[in-house]
């Protein structure tokens, strides 16, 4: 006969508290069993058929090692007979008991791929304007204004969607929050691939941002109640790969559906349906796949239970154990918990009883209202005098990481196409004072600069002319036909009894320019795309290495997180980064600059995983999606601080932006160092 442990039971205890935790089972206790009763004889399933378990040995017994599972129960014998505990923490260590007897297996994994999706879209947004702007740029005719705006609603649009739908997750349900964010995401995202104007790319762009910027705070969150606390850290750490896995497919994508300007259509000019339009589409795959296998995920058992809805929190929890069991062929395993009975908070009977009245409008503003106010309240309570260090610290761990590493995320590429740009300028052919007559020019301008030169009877017909400038010079019947121009200028020339017909050279590319005579006929309406340059494909292989120099970093963490400890690898990683920021003064060639790329990316995800795992931790289940989402909102906010301070000293000092975030890292390293050891802490 096997051996059981002594069930344990929550009672119903008065007013809105916990039940006590005592011996007594009864009908309207919490039942739990800890093992499973006896099968009969002729009971096993065909799978154990044949198989007979007491003629096997556990390998470690002649060594003096303990069976994994005398270690499981010692340690839950440890927590049982442990005195003075809270009612928040006999229900934590009754849901730690029977997420163990559930165990870890197909369930988990299956709910692994379809949350590393949603993270790994959250990557993909990172990226996705990024990629698609220098060919955006000429397909919406944006300036300089509007591109960086462009650049800055990501984060800020992804930093309210983590401050708003991390405060409803704790109150509304985590797969319900996180299903509608994804939703928002697909919708505006497939919408400003067709978007032809700028305002309303940019308008469509904000909403889908809003939508993704829940995914980072809900998905570790929701994950976690269904992980046992031996294999929270290690299982946390794998699912942030998926984060840097959209970065890699960003960039793979990018690459590869870019540059090919026949992948698209039109009709007429008013739809222009270019290759950039293509790869926004595509980056929305990873989300609509997430949210398709979301509708066969159930919620979160542990958020059930702190809204006292016990008896959906036991199908789940039913549903969680036997999925695994039979996946590992032991069909047998029976869940033995009878019955789960959790009280009524106050909130919930606060919201019912103002619903019960009035009009479907009142009662909708009414429960509206109530609930912003129980989401306020519950970010108020981040700063209690139980959470007001861990939230200083976190807040100041997750803001020097994020402008640190946005910064340089920026940083690298932009300095890569300065020092691009530095030996393009350096290679630039100057004609002075030339003389040309009667000449057809049938072949494209590239990198030149024409000073003081005369220009006779002479025909540009059908070129292009790339960086061209001319300076000083005489245009005298001429002809200008087909011309398409990249950052080409006329400046204090002389244009006189000349004809441009079918040109892209407008009034602003001639800057003091006397006008004689000349005539502008059938400009070129709108901006055109350029050809693809091999700079523009650089800057996608630069950032598809660093999202691929991210998986070695995540793949230590995740094998060591248990091992180290969280602690040791937040800090330890952030000090070596920082050492990495440090030899960037030693960077004066292209290569050089993306070695040091692949090195910080790879310890700083080591970092991030650390960082993400400690989160999840600190903070009760009640908390837990809001502390995120707030955490996660700082982050976006620094990322937009570290973004734009890092670009503006780009071509003009290296010295500012590695002191900045050398300092920063520092500081945030060395604060890690005194956050708790949370390895063996069950989650509250």
């Amino acid at each position: 006969m096997a051996d059981h442990y002594q069930n344990n039971i929550y009672h119903q205890g008065g007013g809105d508290s916990y039940g006590t935790y005592g011996e007594d089972g009864g009908p309207d206790g919490y039942g739990y069993q800890a093992d499973y009763p006896p099968q009969e004889e002729d009971a096993a399933s065909d799978v154990t058929e044949g198989h007979d378990e007491e003629d096997q040995m556990y390998e470690g017994e002649y060594q003096g090692i303990p069976h994994p599972d005398e270690v499981k129960a010692a340690q839950r014998a440890s927590r049982e007979g442990g005195s003075g505990a809270s009612e928040l923490e006999e229900l934590s260590e009754q849901y730690e008991d029977i997420m163990e007897d559930c165990g870890h297996g197909r369930f988990q994994w299956t709910l692994f791929m379809v949350l590393g999706l949603a993270l790994m879209a959250d990557g993909v947004e990172c990226y996705v304007v990024a990629f698609a702007l220098p060919s955006a740029e000429k397909d919406l005719c944006l300036s300089n204004g509007e591109k960086g705006m462009l650049g800055l609603v990501v984060f800020l649009s992804m930093m309210v969607g983590a401050f708003l739908w991390g405060g409803l997750a704790d109150k509304t349900g985590r797969r319900r929050c996180l299903i509608w964010a994804l939703a928002i995401n697909c919708i505006f995202a497939f919408l400003s691939s067709f978007a032809q104007g700028y305002g309303f790319f940019l308008f469509f762009r904000l909403l889908s941002g809003i939508g993704i910027g829940g995914t980072v705070p809900i998905v570790y969150s929701y994950f976690s109640e269904f992980l046992q606390m031996d294999k929270r850290g290690e299982h946390l750490s794998w699912l942030c790969m998926f984060w840097m896995m959209g970065g890699i497919y960003a960039s793979f994508t990018a690459w590869g559906i870019i540059p090919r300007y026949g992948w698209g259509f039109s009709m007429g000019t008013e739809l222009q349906f270019h290759s950039w339009r293509v790869f926004v589409l595509v980056a929305a795959l990873p989300a609509i796949a997430s949210l398709v296998g979301l509708t066969f995920m159930p919620e979160s058992p542990r958020f059930l239970l702190e809204h006292a809805k016990h008896d959906e929190a036991w199908m789940i929890l039913k549903r969680v154990h036997d999925t695994n069991w039979r996946a590992k062929g032991q069909p047998e395993k029976v869940f033995t918990v009878t019955h789960i009975k959790a009280p009524k908070t106050a909130e919930d009977e606060f919201i019912e009883i103002q619903s019960a009245t009035g009009t479907p409008v009142q009662r909708w503003a009414v429960r509206s209202l109530t609930l912003c106010k129980l989401v306020l309240r519950n970010m108020a309570s981040l700063l209690s005098a139980e959470l007001r260090f861990s939230t200083l610290f976190m807040a100041v761990i997750w803001f020097c990481m994020a402008f640190s590493y946005y910064g340089l995320s920026v940083w690298f590429p932009d300095m890569i196409k300065h020092l691009q740009y530095e030996e393009y300028k350096a290679k630039v052919k100057v004609f002075h004072r030339e003389r040309v007559e009667n000449f057809h020019f049938n072949f494209s301008l590239e990198n030149q600069i024409h000073k003081e030169g005369e220009y006779i009877r002479d025909r540009f017909v059908g070129i292009e002319m790339k960086s061209v400038k001319f300076e000083d010079s005489l245009f005298e019947e001429c002809h200008f036909e087909d011309i398409r121009s990249t950052d080409t200028v006329f400046e204090n020339c002389t244009i006189r009894s000349t004809l441009f017909y079918n040109t892209d050279l407008w009034e602003e590319k001639f800057i003091d320019c006397r006008m004689e005579n000349a005539t502008f006929e059938h400009n070129k309406h709108g901006c055109h795309l350029d050809a693809m340059e091999e700079n523009d494909v650089l800057i996608y292989l630069v950032s598809f290495l660093g999202s691929l120099a991210v998986l070695p970093g995540n793949i230590i963490s995740a094998l060591f997180v248990e091992k180290i400890g969280r602690v040791r690898i937040i800090g330890g990683s952030m000090l070596i980064s920082a050492g990495c920021s440090f030899f960037l003064f030693l960077s004066f060639s292209q290569s050089a600059i993306i070695a040091l790329q692949c090195m910080f990316c790879a310890v700083s995800a080591a970092a991030w995983n650390g960082i993400e795992v400690v989160t999840v931790e600190l903070y009760p289940a009640s908390k837990r999606a809001t502390a995120f989402g707030v955490l996660n909102a700082l982050c976006k906010l620094a990322a937009i601080l570290g973004s734009s301070i890092f670009a503006s000293f780009v071509g003009i000092t290296k010295a500012i932006p590695i002191l900045l975030s050398f300092t920063a890292l520092v500081c945030g390293g060395l604060v890690a160092l005194k956050l708790p050891d949370t390895r063996q802490k069950i989650l509250q």
